[in-house]
């Protein structure tokens, strides 16, 4: 069982994996791409103007651009998640596609760190089109200050794609994530400030809002959209890469139980 979770073999070998992904998701990056950016847009729009219309400033900012910096967060993990646990678990189980790659020189390592890293690198699409709407309706304090954006899309979506890599990695079918949804990414959404501020919680959630990952992300994103520096930014940062890290992991010694059995 130890050798199952054993340090990751990192190499370059990743990349024709990463490449492969890139060149399938070419063919359908529209329709990809208005699946994952649809849900988080309309909630910008739909609350930021609607609910935003009947709210006075929240933290010294209109609601609307409140509301879009969480956005950012909120989207970027969305499609971190939604890659590598519906496109992830085609790849691993349906299409038998990682099984295929492994009848090569490459090695599972190789194959999940492609997976890892294609993830993130989606992810940035996301966060970028939540940035442009942004930008678009002048939002933003500094306009090269949100440039910054794009490399923390990154870093949130290496974060959730290690932890949906988790759950590719157990999962018997695609109803199975539904419980993902409703225990983790639901109660993240609802607690981390996406919506609302934290301080607007009780004691107790609050604490543990502290503990979870798209808390670090709203606190990076929501201050660099205000036009400042964020507070405790290396923290986050750390917070946010042993997240995907451990997720990474995790993931690697539970994928190779399963496929190396």
């Amino acid at each position: 069982m130890a050798h199952l979770f054993q340090f990751p073999r990192f190499s370059l070998r990743f990349i024709p994996v990463w490449r492969r992904n890139f060149l399938v998701w070419k063919k359908l990056a529209i329709p990809s791409m208005l699946g994952n950016l649809a849900d988080p847009m309309f909630y910008m729009i739909g609350l930021g103007f609607g609910l935003g219309s009947l709210l006075p400033d929240v933290d010294g900012m209109s609601y609307l651009t409140f509301l879009g910096a969480g956005t950012v967060a909120y989207s970027t993990m969305n499609s971190a998640t939604f890659e590598t646990l519906y496109s992830g678990f085609s790849r691993m189980h349906v299409q038998k596609t990682w099984e295929a790659i492994l009848n090569t020189p490459l090695e599972l390592d190789d194959v999940l760190v492609g997976e890892w890293l294609w993830a993130a690198s989606k992810s940035v699409l996301s966060g970028f089109a939540i940035l442009a709407v942004i930008w678009a309706l002048g939002l933003q304090a500094d306009w090269l200050l949100t440039l910054w954006i794009i490399p923390l899309a990154f870093v949130i979506g290496l974060c959730f794609s290690g932890m949906g890599l988790v759950m590719t990695s157990v999962s018997p079918n695609y109803d199975f994530f539904l419980y993902y949804f409703t225990l983790a990414i639901t109660p993240m959404v609802l607690l981390c400030g996406v919506f609302y501020p934290v301080s607007q919680l009780p004691p107790l959630l609050q604490t543990i809002s502290a503990w979870l990952p798209l808390s670090h992300a709203v606190e990076l994103a929501r201050p660099i959209i205000r036009g400042d520096i964020p507070a405790n930014w290396a923290f986050h940062i750390f917070s946010l890469l042993a997240w995907g890290f451990a997720g990474f992991w995790l993931a690697l010694g539970l994928t190779r139980r399963r496929l190396l059995k």
